[in-house]
């Protein structure tokens, strides 16, 4: 059968310049999961609002599952200004005190995350505020879960506290070279062994650090794996980080050997680099990931 992934998380627009498009990178994951497997579970909050009421529509038109999706009427949807700069990577300016930080579960949402989900995925973007990291934290260590996090250590949104709690919960995290220098500095562990020390610390089973243009490594308890792709043809990075997250859980659920999952995973998020914005356009690019993940 095949896994039943739930995220948990933020959902925006990304507003440019000269438009806007769905964002937020749990719903940029969920995604990937949901034009692959053909299911997906996506939690979160929108507002009673002109966006909200849009992203409601256009999710339902395109049959996205939207029954998990809180509607708050106190608070707007989610929203981020967006930049892409002349190296092709978007500049952001985050608003706050949106719906999605005031995510409360309702027994629709947590019966799904109970009894219709085998992993959950978050980030820390969405525990920036109080409300919604005391909601994430109520789920944390479920007797027979999987958890997924792509860190996302920005903007000062984190506490030493916070990543530590979620280490020990994860079986699975992602983060960049950047975060890396971070979690050294966090837990005061030396440049030279601070993915052995994380794993053994925190008994994590995967670990991905990706590094931009020069790819990623890949560990788990046995093995190590480097994977660089052939860049070409960026249009911009926006999403690939997400796009990358998709196939590493994929594969960890699935069991994908390392480097066919590295491989995989850098493709694809390269792939996504070489449309414009997060999410593509046509279809074509999932089929040969349905191929196999199915």
């Amino acid at each position: 059968m095949k896994p039943s992934i739930t995220s948990i998380g933020e959902i925006l627009y990304d507003i440019y310049p000269d438009q806007k498009r769905l964002g937020g990178a749990p719903f940029n994951f969920i995604y990937h999961i949901w034009k692959i497997l053909d299911k997906a579970n996506f939690i979160s909050s929108i507002g009673d609002d002109e966006n909200g009421k849009e992203m409601l529509n256009y999710l339902n038109s395109i049959g996205f599952d939207t029954r998990y999706l809180i509607i708050d009427k106190q608070y707007p949807t989610g929203s981020v200004h967006v930049k892409i700069d002349e190296n092709k990577i978007p500049q952001y300016k985050i608003t706050y005190n949106c719906s999605f930080d005031h995510l409360v579960l309702n027994s629709n949402v947590e019966n799904v995350i109970d009894n219709e989900t085998d992993i959950l995925s978050f980030g820390t973007f969405t525990m920036r505020e109080e409300i919604s990291r005391n909601t994430l934290l109520s789920l944390f260590k479920k007797p027979g879960k999987k958890y997924f996090s792509d860190l996302n250590l920005r903007h000062n949104l984190y506490s030493k506290d916070l990543v530590e709690n979620i280490l020990h919960t994860c079986n699975v995290i992602k983060i960049n070279q950047e975060e890396l220098e971070k979690m050294r500095s966090l837990f005061s562990i030396s440049a030279d062994d601070v993915v052995d020390q994380l794993m053994n610390n925190f008994n994590l089973e995967l670990v991905a650090i990706t590094l931009g243009e020069n790819g990623a490594k890949l560990y788990n308890k046995n093995r190590y794996s480097y994977y660089k792709p052939a860049e070409e043809n960026i249009i911009d990075t926006l999403g690939a980080g997400d796009a990358f997250s998709a196939i590493l859980c994929l594969g960890y659920m699935y069991n994908i050997d390392l480097d066919e999952l590295n491989k995989h995973a850098n493709d694809f998020a390269l792939k996504i680099c070489r449309v414009n914005g997060a999410l593509p356009k046509e279809d074509l690019i999932y089929l040969p990931y349905k191929k196999i993940f199915y």
